[in-house]
């Protein structure tokens, strides 16, 4: 058991792509794809034990100048989500301690992700919690796939 975690830990440096983002509200069990069915993303683990990781709704309208108006900033930051800081994993969880965040709410806190890979693909479930686009008690699944 202890090999397939350190395999698993071993594996997850470098850049992985978002391939799905699913939000299961903990009241109802209702399920969504909070960002769409194809929300653009990449999550990095650095070796130097820095990570980052941005998330952005698929589909998402440009604004109709370089400056977007009040409402064009809104939408934009409504379907974003983008941290930094470093990384540390313990079993199949790996903490993400925020140093930067989208949300100045996340900064100092700690993410936790159970994780698991399987082939070129990294499985994360976030524990239960606030989401903090919805404000609702939730867990999220989100897959990524290895950049090569």
């Amino acid at each position: 058991m202890a090999r397939a975690k350190q395999t698993g830990s071993a594996a997850l440096p470098g850049t992985w792509k978002l391939q799905s983002f699913t939000t299961e509200d903990l009241a109802t069990g209702e399920k969504t794809d909070l960002f769409g069915a194809h929300p653009c993303g990449y999550l990095n683990y650095g070796p130097d034990k820095r990570m980052y990781a941005i998330l952005l709704e698929e589909n998402r309208t440009a604004p109709a100048d370089l400056v977007p108006t009040d409402a064009e900033r809104i939408a934009l930051f409504n379907g974003s989500c983008a941290y930094a800081g470093t990384w540390s994993v313990e079993g199949d969880v790996v903490s993400h301690h925020v140093d930067a965040s989208w949300n100045e709410s996340w900064t100092g806190t700690i993410q936790l992700r159970r994780f698991r890979i399987d082939g070129k693909y990294l499985h994360m479930t976030t524990l239960p919690g606030r989401n903090p686009v919805t404000g609702k008690e939730c867990i999220s699944e989100l897959v990524w796939v290895k950049v090569e």
